[in-house]
């Protein structure tokens, strides 16, 4: 996800690692757990965010550049409010240069930057540095478009994701076929292919623009060929036809939206999920 050793060869401090893992998320600027002013005042920890986020290369798919420039200028904010000898305590030349730089290059519009589509990376809140982080590619600043909310990921999903990798949650999904429903931008389904143990994922969604999206990620994260992931369109009402798995151990669903109602075939989907 990002460089964890700094060019000294010593590790990334954790309250980089944590600043780093809200950047990548797209965490709004307003919202941010920025480190201590004793801490981010300190030329090692402003050369370790420099080189872990803002280096040419240091991550493959980067924020947008409107997010970039909000991110340092509240960061270059936070540093100049943490100076209390300001012949001693610096702003990094680094950090201020690619602020300057971003600025000064031409940006699209608002309204249209908020319509592209922005790679994410959701780390969960886990210890170390090694804890599980999905990629996804989504449209962050979309509510609802086409009549699906699928085109991004909602806090219902992390919040279950975060569950889903404790102890307690983990039991639940090692070695088991699970289907998620209304599955979105993938994040659970990968989640679970990745780094629970599932013995098979099937991701469905009733859009047909959602699913394609969704094998997009899939591949994103290296699951495309490990064959413990397949997606499918589901609609309410409507059975699953020529799926490797008949019945599903576990069924997963995080923000689901719909209407209720009842019609004849209706409880086609429901009785599918039965063992």
């Amino acid at each position: 996800m990002l460089k964890m050793i700094h060019r000294d060869g010593s590790g990334i401090d954790p309250a980089v690692v944590i600043l780093a893992r809200q950047y990548l998320q797209l965490v709004d600027p307003d919202q941010l757990f920025i480190p201590e002013h004793e801490t981010i005042r300190r030329p090692e920890i402003q050369a370790q965010i420099f080189e872990s986020m803002f280096q040419e290369g240091c991550v493959l798919y980067p924020p947008p550049d409107r997010y970039k420039i909000r991110f340092l200028k509240k960061l270059v904010d936070s540093m100049e409010q943490a100076i209390t000898d300001p012949e001693e305590d610096e702003i990094s030349d680094d950090l201020t240069a690619c602020l300057s730089q971003l600025i000064a290059q031409p940006q699209v519009s608002e309204g249209l930057a908020a319509q592209r589509k922005c790679h994410v990376y959701y780390t969960m809140p886990l210890p170390g540095l090694n804890a599980p982080s999905v990629i996804i590619l989504e449209s962050r600043y979309l509510l609802a478009s086409s009549g699906t909310t699928g085109l991004r990921t909602w806090e219902a999903a992390l919040h279950l994701g975060i569950y889903l990798c404790s102890p307690k949650g983990r039991a639940f999904i090692k070695d088991q076929t699970v289907l998620e429903l209304g599955a979105g931008t993938g994040f659970l389904s990968s989640l679970c292919a990745k780094y629970l143990g599932a013995r098979h994922v099937l991701a469905t969604d009733g859009s047909s623009e959602v699913v394609e999206d969704l094998q997009f990620n899939i591949k994103l994260n290296g699951l495309d060929s490990a064959g413990v992931i397949g997606t499918n369109i589901l609609k309410w009402g409507h059975s699953l036809d020529g799926t490797l798995f008949t019945t599903h151990d576990i069924v997963l669903g995080a923000d689901l939206v719909g209407r209720v109602f009842y019609k004849p075939g209706t409880p086609a989907t429901g009785m599918l999920l039965l063992p």
